[in-house]
């Protein structure tokens, strides 16, 4: 690492262990309960000074990132200038292994770490929860993403509440590699309301799940390999899919993923 590299964040990847959908609102969006976890898997944000703001993205999914002025680092770094008054300028590499547009909260998880890292670096001028009312104007999960530890959900996501401790429990992330676009999934739902997520997050479900699997009928090959695992506590698709998730009491199991599908083997945090 250079010696000009001012600081270093984790984004790590975030995952929805259960969501339900209870109703859409007059505003257009859908009343949520969930529960957020995230993983030891993550991107990673660097910084260091620069005259003006700069972006750069490496790493295996920089590809499908998408236009760099639209990328929610940049749009979270100059919403925390805006909000602190700061002056200071980076040049930011994003170091990007989160697959995009899979459930994971991806752009959401690097925008929460731009936030946390230029507080930091700016001598932590703003309280957490003013990093995420911030977040709240960048997207419904980054303020959960802010947090970046196990968090109950309700709102569109943004009304968060502590979670339970589940750290260190192993869990495999697995994507056929199919691209799933959260609106159209959100539109698929048959607005249903099957009832409140509660406190019982392993007997929850995915609302979403039949309206992703509609439109990638993979995914529910995904999950029925991923509950054929030894071991297995439960599996579920996250957010609004592709990615699913299983989830193992100790560590999860080293096993090979069916040919071209994308899998990452970790833990929560």
């Amino acid at each position: 690492m250079s010696l000009d590299v001012a600081g270093v964040e984790d984004a790590p990847a975030k995952v929805n262990l259960a969501l339900h959908v209870r109703h859409r609102r007059a505003d257009g969006f859908h009343e949520l309960e969930t529960l957020f976890a995230f993983t030891r898997f993550g991107d990673r944000l660097l910084a260091r000074p620069a005259d003006v703001w700069r972006l750069e993205v490496a790493g295996p999914m920089a590809e499908a990132s998408g236009p760099l002025e639209d990328n929610l680092v940049l749009r979270a770094a100059r919403a925390f200038a805006a909000a602190s008054g700061s002056r200071d300028c980076y040049a930011l590499r994003l170091e990007k292994r989160i697959p995009v547009a899979a459930g994971l909260g991806g752009g959401s998880a690097d925008a929460g770490a731009a936030l946390r890292l230029l507080n930091r670096l700016a001598g932590s001028p703003l309280a957490d929860a003013a990093l995420e009312t911030i977040g709240a104007g960048l997207g419904a999960d980054v303020p959960a993403c802010v947090r970046s530890r196990t968090a109950w959900g309700q709102g569109v996501g943004e009304e968060l509440d502590n979670g339970p401790q589940l750290s260190g429990k192993g869990i495999l992330l697995v994507n056929p590699r199919v691209a799933v676009p959260t609106g159209p999934v959100f539109r698929g739902w048959d607005g249903v309301d099957r009832g409140a997520l509660g406190r019982d997050w392993r007997g929850g479900r995915n609302d979403l799940e039949a309206s992703a699997v509609a439109l990638q009928p993979v995914i529910a090959e995904v999950l029925g390999w991923l509950r054929a695992l030894p071991g297995v506590e439960m599996a579920r698709m996250s957010g609004s899919g592709a990615t699913c998730l299983a989830l193992f009491d100790g560590a999860a199991p080293d096993v090979h993923a069916p040919a071209g599908w994308w899998m990452a083997r970790t833990e929560l945090l």
